[in-house]
């Protein structure tokens, strides 16, 4: 998808691939990395609004959006040490790092390999390790898109893993809106695929204790991918983060509870920014 309009964007070439991305507004850097099934037009309003405050780059990741699309092997480490170059490129030494879902496990991954880059860390939906069913719900939207080679079926599939039962009942409109935008995907379904992988391969809990900036770990009650145990998890071996559960929300808890989301992530940036 393009970016939306009024949006600067830019593509750099790293680590020998062109790597796209918005970069927008001016002041203490913030990285947004998106989730596996997305690209950087998830984060639509939160680059409108923290735009106001920071310099806020939010990138496709190889194999998704604009960014170079190939069907070869990856390891989230690779997605890694993307961003870490396209740091290095854009001259940011140091930034927030706020992911969503496997953004979150990619962010995990930069502050351990180069934790002087880090100012903070924020997780939403995401996890260190997998639950059993977040990797069973894993394989199966997998599944059904190499089966039918359909992103609308895999879309359709999808979508109960991401909203919770209250919202799904309650929004019918939202719902097959968001439905629509997973349905109308451009993106190869073999990078997809090899991202699915490559993040259900995904276990820093054994390292989680070295990681020591400011943390916030944002979850959904009803979350069925990044579930409250792979929570815990995190929560146990992080003693320094802070934690906020979205308690009747889902993955998608950013959109259920929409203005508590940016609240408690507007505070968070603003108390862990550097003052100029």
């Amino acid at each position: 998808m393009n970016a939306p309009r009024g949006f600067h964007t830019a593509t750099e070439a790293v680590r020998g691939y062109d790597i796209h991305f918005v970069d927008e507004g001016r002041g203490f850097p913030v990285l947004l990395i998106h989730g596996l099934a997305g690209d950087h037009t998830a984060w639509t309003k939160q680059i409108s609004v923290w735009g106001q405050r920071h310099r806020v780059i939010a990138p496709d990741t190889r194999g998704a959006g604009r960014s170079t699309q190939r069907d070869e092997p990856v390891t989230l480490e690779d997605l890694a040490d993307d961003f870490i170059a396209l740091l290095d490129r854009l001259e940011i030494a140091r930034c927030h790092v706020v992911g969503r879902s496997m953004g979150g496990s990619i962010g995990q991954i930069i502050a351990l390999k180069a934790p002087e880059r880090v100012q903070s860390l924020a997780l939403l939906a995401s996890c260190a390790k997998f639950e059993p069913i977040g990797r069973r719900c894993l394989d199966n939207m997998r599944e059904v898109l190499e089966w039918r080679g359909s992103w609308a079926a895999h879309a359709a599939h999808s979508i109960p893993n991401f909203v919770s039962r209250r919202f799904y009942n309650a929004n019918p409109e939202m719902v097959a809106a968001v439905e629509a935008v997973i349905a109308s995907s451009d993106r190869m379904p073999a990078t997809y695929c090899r991202q699915n992988h490559a993040v259900q391969a995904h276990d820093v809990l054994d390292r989680l204790g070295e990681i020591a900036c400011p943390v916030l770990i944002m979850s959904g009650g009803e979350d069925p991918l990044c579930g409250p145990e792979a929570t815990r998890w995190m929560v146990d071996r992080l003693p320094q983060a802070e934690w906020v559960e979205f308690a009747g929300a889902s993955h998608f808890f950013f959109m259920e509870e929409p203005e508590r989301f940016m609240l408690c992530m507007s505070d968070f940036l603003l108390r862990h920014t550097p003052s100029a």
